[in-house]
């Protein structure tokens, strides 16, 4: 297939897929906002986003682009590794034109790769993961259970620590630079390369990954900062 056998194919994929994934993050990010403002608020999108068939589905179409997304970024990588040749050791300039994350995308998408197996570990396995067990007739944790729609005391628990707030800010500076070039990137290999139209999209790339990353920092530093003041009881 086109999309498999070419170069431009495979970048396709990993732009359709990686938008995909920039619009999840903008959704969870402006959920996560709602934490702030009311803790039931938060929880009863949680409790509608719990182990439901249509949360189900989405959760399982959001691995499977994550899934494509990672082998199609390996494969494009490992093809220009290949292409290049002995000559990716020569000792060069790096050219002015080209920026740091580009040249670093693979680095940056392992550090988000670990930073989203933290996450899953401190929330979907804590949160729908019991809830899908329960309904499936599996043991689960009594407890685990009952906070399963609490995603605000979870949020509160795992940014009391100051290692998780360190890593997860940490992840979201990765996050950061992946998103600044990989937006504008798939735009370009969608079509919208002219000299105009590039320079505006990266532009907006900035502007927006700014947006959806300080956003999930500013839910980690609150949190953080409540727990200082008042011990999480706030």
């Amino acid at each position: 297939m086109w999309l498999s056998n070419s170069s431009v194919g495979r970048k396709v994929v990993m732009s359709v897929t990686g938008i995909a994934l920039v619009l999840f993050l903008t959704f969870h990010m402006a959920m996560n906002l709602v934490a702030i403002i009311s803790a039931d608020g938060y929880n009863m999108i949680c409790e509608f986003l719990g182990a439901n068939w249509y949360a189900l589905v989405a959760t399982a179409g959001l691995a499977a682009l994550f899934v494509i997304h990672i082998i199609y970024a390996f494969w494009l990588t490992m093809q220009n590794r290949k292409a290049r040749g002995s000559e990716r050791y020569a000792v060069v300039d790096k050219p002015k034109t080209v920026e740091w994350a580009s040249q670093n995308m693979l680095v940056l998408g392992i550090i988000v790769i670990v930073g989203l197996g933290l996450h899953l570990f401190n929330f979907w396995a804590k949160m729908q993961l019991p809830e899908l067990m329960h309904n499936m007739g599996m043991h689960a944790d009594t407890l685990t259970l009952a906070y399963a729609a609490n995603g605000a005391y979870h949020i509160q628990q795992t940014f009391s620590c100051p290692v998780y707030v360190v890593l997860y800010l940490v992840w979201l500076f990765a996050l950061w630079f992946h998103l600044t070039h990989g937006f504008w990137s798939s735009m370009q290999s969608l079509g919208w390369n002219n000299k105009v139209w590039i320079n505006r999209w990266k532009c907006i790339s900035n502007i927006y990954s700014t947006i959806v990353v300080l956003g999930f920092a500013l839910v980690v530093v609150v949190f953080f900062v409540k727990t200082l003041i008042c011990g999480g009881a706030c």
